[in-house]
């Protein structure tokens, strides 16, 4: 459960967005007028992903030893001191981006880094599997422990935080964390009602068939035992913002206001 140090939810709750990393290239206008329009009534708080700019700084980010699996089947980005300096250059020139997209469609916006006092992360798994061997490396990876909305600020309609998901563990050292489960923190820690996750598929998939509307309990069950890669941490953030008092969840690669209104997507409650 996240740790908050500021009383919970501004008198407007604000709508927490994260934007997959892979899909950012392919969200057009009308999307971003969208979002804007909704921004102007709405506290905006938006967690970006960077998995696609990452990969086109450098070839090495698309190599598969780039990704480690730790001995209960979990991935996770291998994580260096200079791959934290990576993931810094390029969330600085996509927050440039979304920021501008945001200020010519007359919504403001402030680009946070989640170690600059918002996030904080555990210990981190120090088994790897490496060459079909468990080696014990250091990754600088650390799953959410506490958020501390201070650093957001006073939330308010037309301007919008824009959070970089690094994170800094009991050390003092910065480490990368999941965007989708920093979302649901920040979301929980803030009383937002939605967490908003921007994908870059349609819906949810269960045998094929897109889901509209699902439980917590039913979709914890297809997270284990049917769920796969991105989705999989996306259904286990899902729970987790809805275990930290979210109203619902909505994924979905449609514009914010379709998703929210459930013309679109998969929505997750906890009923």
């Amino acid at each position: 459960m996240s740790r908050t140090r500021e009383t919970r939810g501004p008198a407007v709750r604000p709508t927490v967005v994260k934007l997959g990393g892979s899909c950012l290239d392919d969200l057009d206008g009308t999307w971003w007028d969208d979002l804007a329009r909704h921004g102007e009534n709405t506290p905006l708080i938006l967690v970006h992903g960077w998995s696609k700019p990452l990969k086109r700084l450098s070839p090495r980010y698309s190599e598969p030893s780039a990704i480690l699996r730790d001995r209960y089947g979990n991935q996770s980005r291998w994580t260096t001191p200079e791959v934290i300096e990576d993931i810094k250059t390029v969330s600085a020139k996509l927050g440039e981006e979304v920021i501008g997209r945001l200020a010519s469609r007359g919504v403001t916006a402030e680009r946070l880094l989640g170690s600059d006092g918002l996030v904080e992360a555990g210990e981190g798994e120090r088994w790897w599997w490496r060459d079909k061997q468990l080696v014990e490396m250091e990754n600088l990876v650390g799953p959410i422990t506490g958020v501390d909305t201070a650093p957001l600020g006073d939330l308010r309609p037309g301007h919008a935080r824009l959070v970089t998901p690094l994170a800094r563990n009991a050390a003092g050292r910065e480490v990368n964390t999941d965007a989708d489960r920093a979302a649901a923190a920040i979301a929980g820690a803030t009383g937002a009602t939605d967490l908003v996750l921007v994908t870059d598929v349609a819906h949810l998939l269960i045998d094929g068939e897109p889901v509209r509307r699902i439980g917590a309990e039913a979709a914890a069950r297809f997270r284990d035992k049917g769920a796969t890669g991105g989705m999989r941490k996306k259904l286990r953030a899902a729970g987790e913002a809805l275990d930290r008092g979210v109203e619902r969840v909505v994924i979905g690669s449609a514009p914010v206001t379709g998703l929210l209104n459930a013309d679109s997507g998969t929505v997750i409650t906890r009923a």
